[in-house]
């Protein structure tokens, strides 16, 4: 054990850390920028991961971008579940941090693979799996509850993500000492606005997720290019969808910043 703790307090796994949110802080930039591309009409691209992939997959650089991407979604795979196993830095003692960070590892593997697939070229349509997904579950009753469930899960976690970082609870996690005060203060007002952003995102996705539970429609459902869209339907759609994209921007650009000065 005290060996295992050793190894994921290494410098090895503190590259671990530092590509993979490094990643993360790329991914979301490439998604923000995606859909600002669609509140423009300058793309059909899908809003979310995937079509951020795609589109840098039409790239002269592509290739070697999305090979690091998929490298880097697994390494924050590898990270998190050490820190699902021997505990999180800057939280106390407990399940519950464990567990987020296991939650945080699966995704990104999935992540990961969801990158080997562009560049093999196999991937579909990722908002049509997750509404295929939706459809066979709401198949039963059993099943309609089992999806409203997940979408009251999804509303929690972005609640949860908009309470982080109007609070700044964030900035415990960072070597504050390390930054000028000038820098701390660019800092923190990128990861307020970069995390309250994406929570309110991930609130309309998980909204989606219920609403499609409760009128058994699972084309209402979806994950962020879902909730774009929607609020592009809205008055004043375009503008709302050019803050949402500008918000996940900023947390990118915070990602990055996270990369740089995480405690870990």
């Amino acid at each position: 054990m005290r060996t295992a703790r050793r190894a994921s307090d290494s410098p090895a796994a503190h590259f671990l850390a530092r590509a993979g949110l490094t990643a993360r802080g790329v991914i979301y930039i490439l998604v923000g920028w995606v859909a600002v591309l669609v509140a423009l009409g300058n793309s059909t691209r899908e809003a979310d991961q995937q079509g951020a992939l795609q589109m840098l997959a039409g790239k002269s650089y592509g290739l070697v971008s999305l090979w690091l991407l998929a490298i880097g979604f697994a390494a924050y795979a590898l990270w998190r579940l050490s820190e699902a196993a021997f505990g999180v830095t800057g939280e106390p003692p407990g399940a519950g941090p464990r567990l987020k960070s296991l939650g945080r590892a699966v995704i990104y593997a999935g992540l990961s693979y969801l990158t080997f697939t562009v560049i093999s070229g196999t991937d579909r349509s990722q908002a049509g799996r997750q509404q295929d997904i939706t459809a066979t579950a709401m198949q039963h009753t059993a099943g309609r509850v089992l999806v409203g469930v997940v979408g009251l899960a999804i509303v929690a976690c972005a609640v949860a993500l908009v309470v982080e970082g109007a609070r700044k609870k964030f900035m415990k996690h960072l070597q504050t000492a390390r930054m000028s005060p000038r820098t701390r203060r660019v800092v923190e007002v990128l990861g307020v606005t970069g995390t309250i952003a994406r929570g309110l995102v991930f609130a309309l996705a998980g909204v989606l997720v219920i609403d499609a539970a409760v009128t058994h429609k699972a084309a209402e459902s979806g994950g962020i290019d879902k909730a774009l869209l929607t609020l592009r339907d809205q008055p004043f759609g375009e503008f709302l969808v050019l803050l949402a994209a500008a918000g996940l921007i900023i947390f990118g650009v915070y990602g990055l910043c996270e990369a740089r000065w995480r405690k870990v």
